[in-house]
């Protein structure tokens, strides 16, 4: 799978900010105190034992939900304060491929665009899935396509222009395969090298390059 080429315009230079973060599951608290500050360029790795509120982190980041202490802070403001234009600035990508069984690949990743606000041209959508190794299944129903290709299928809003500044992906490398893995990974570096951040959880370590900035956070 060919990665494309980075968007020639990069993003403004860009904080996200985690401010003392706790965050509660019913009366359990999950992590306490997270402090991070991710800037342009910058990929942070959120790891921990499976139930240790990694998922919970990223829906946190994202505004899907709120912490129990602290804040998140984007360009040096609260989210409430500027939702709808944190959004614009967002890919969020969950833990699951979150498809549409009835629909075709094209069908599904035009749907999550449009959900974020953008309207890629069909011909703009086909070339993505090609470039994510969906050539000749854009047409299939999801219900057709194996998990590695459902992953795919959502991952391929990445290649879209112009790309947020700002990518939450959670488990963005489940159910890919070794030449999958290696062509998101191709597709993350170019997201860091145009000024971008990119925030994911991993069981494993992200072989970026080494001259990319990574930065962790233990839960």
């Amino acid at each position: 799978m060919d990665v494309p080429d980075p968007p020639l315009s990069a993003p403004s230079p860009t904080t996200l900010e985690l401010i003392g973060v706790s965050c509660v599951r019913g009366t359990r608290r999950l992590f306490e105190g997270a402090d991070a500050v991710i800037r342009s360029g910058q990929l942070l790795r959120v790891h921990g034992a499976n139930g240790a509120g990694k998922t919970t982190l990223l829906r946190t980041l994202c505004g899907l939900s709120w912490p129990d202490r602290g804040e998140v802070r984007w360009n040096g403001c609260t989210l409430s304060s500027q939702r709808d234009e944190f959004h614009r600035d967002l890919i969020y990508i969950g833990h699951a491929a979150a498809l549409k069984d009835d629909l075709s690949a094209l069908e599904n990743l035009l749907s999550a665009c449009l959900l974020g606000g953008q309207r890629p041209a069909t011909t703009v959508l086909m070339q993505a899935l090609a470039a994510a190794g969906l050539q000749q299944r854009e047409h299939l129903s999801a219900r057709n396509l194996s998990q590695g290709q459902r992953r795919r299928v959502a991952l391929a809003r990445l290649l879209l222009e112009p790309a947020p500044p700002l990518w939450v992906l959670d488990e963005p490398f489940n159910a890919l395969d070794a030449v999958a893995s290696d062509w998101l990974l191709g597709v993350l570096t170019g997201q860091l090298r145009r000024g971008g951040i990119v925030v994911l959880t991993s069981h494993q370590p992200v072989a970026i390059d080494p001259s990319l900035s990574q930065v962790t956070l233990a839960l």
